[in-house]
């Protein structure tokens, strides 16, 4: 692993399965590669489906998921934290990769499918999502790229898409490799029927109030089959633990499951602990965040910086793309014949 990119949605308030399963992976990358960690709020995806996005906030909601990310770790002065519209060269780089993509190979993924199937008018957007996907990663030339198994499929296009270009026109780009969080690769919602999503509405936010996470954790889905307080329970069918071990130490984890299943204590007692052991990662997060909101030229000068630096790598490898390609370059003049 030697560089890796990353990208977040705008689409809505970060969430606690955003923190799990990529921001908190983010910190750790940052922390050993430096500026090596290209980590981009991709507000151009944002855009894939013009039903279910709203022109007038995404500017903010871009801004703020550059904040919350930043409040939750994501060091700016170590990392390249960057919006995914202020480098071009990703659109550009993607509609050469469009030429060069099977409409077959789009159509068979399994997200399209199914984002498709609940749409009433299909968008040309949703379609080239994995090949804009693609231009991010490879216009940065990373070897790695942390994403949650529903993304694993379009991080295999990717790779195909790198071959493919390298075959056509010469070796360019690397065939980056998915890096999953073994800790948190799918983060369920808080109805316990489908992965935590923004557009599921199932989520608990890293900056809700507390009392709205409180309402939510005291009605999260428990072992269907305890029905009374002396009735013994089975913690791997309580979304309660679930959550529980993402927040707690194991020991406390154990501990409590051992007194769960012998009728030893109740789910209300758990799910304030749960509570407790949650606000004690998200109130240093929201703290900050609080902190950041009052200087928010601090987040867009670091965002403009960060835009800068990845601008410098992208602008390298279009150079590159454009001359393999056989694209006039302005600096070469043709040769009279």
């Amino acid at each position: 692993m030697t560089r890796v990119l990353s990208g977040i949605q705008p689409s809505g308030e970060i969430h606690i399965g955003n923190y799990l399963g990529a921001i908190k992976q983010w910190v750790a990358i940052g922390e050993k590669l430096g500026r090596e960690a290209f980590f981009c709020i991709v507000d151009y995806h944002a855009l894939t489906n013009p039903l279910a996005y709203e022109p007038e906030t995404l500017a903010q909601r871009t801004f703020e998921a550059a904040l919350v990310n930043m409040a939750a770790g994501l060091d700016p002065e170590k990392v390249t934290l960057f919006v995914q519209s202020h480098v071009p060269e990703h659109t550009e780089l993607s509609w050469v990769f469009t030429t060069i993509t099977p409409l077959g190979d789009l159509t068979r993924m399994t997200q399209f499918k199914d984002k498709a199937a609940k749409q009433e008018a299909v968008w040309s957007g949703l379609l080239m999502y994995p090949v804009l996907q693609a231009a991010d990663i490879l216009i940065y030339k990373a070897d790695t790229v942390p994403v949650g198994e529903d993304q694993v499929q379009h991080i295999e296009l990717t790779r195909e898409i790198a071959r493919r270009f390298n075959a056509l026109f010469g070796e360019t780009f690397p065939e980056p490799e998915a890096l999953l969080n073994p800790e948190a690769p799918r983060v369920p919602g808080i109805d316990g029927k489908a992965k935590m999503s923004k557009s599921l509405g199932n989520t608990i936010g890293l900056l809700e109030p507390e009392e709205s996470i409180w309402r939510k954790i005291q009605h999260l889905p428990d072992d269907p089959q305890r029905i009374r307080l002396s009735d013994p329970g089975a913690p791997e069918r309580s979304l309660v633990f679930t959550y529980l071990a993402y927040f707690a130490p194991p020991e406390l984890v154990e501990a409590l499951k051992e007194e769960y299943r012998k009728a030893g204590i109740g789910t209300l007692t758990v799910k304030r602990i749960l509570f407790e052991e949650m606000m004690k990662v998200l109130r240093p997060i929201r703290e900050r965040a609080e902190e950041l909101k009052k200087d928010p030229d601090y987040v867009m000068d670091a965002l403009l910086e960060g835009a800068r630096r990845a601008r410098a790598v992208a602008q390298a490898t279009m150079e590159e793309v454009r001359e393999k390609v056989g694209l006039l370059l302005p600096s070469k003049r043709p040769v009279r014949s």
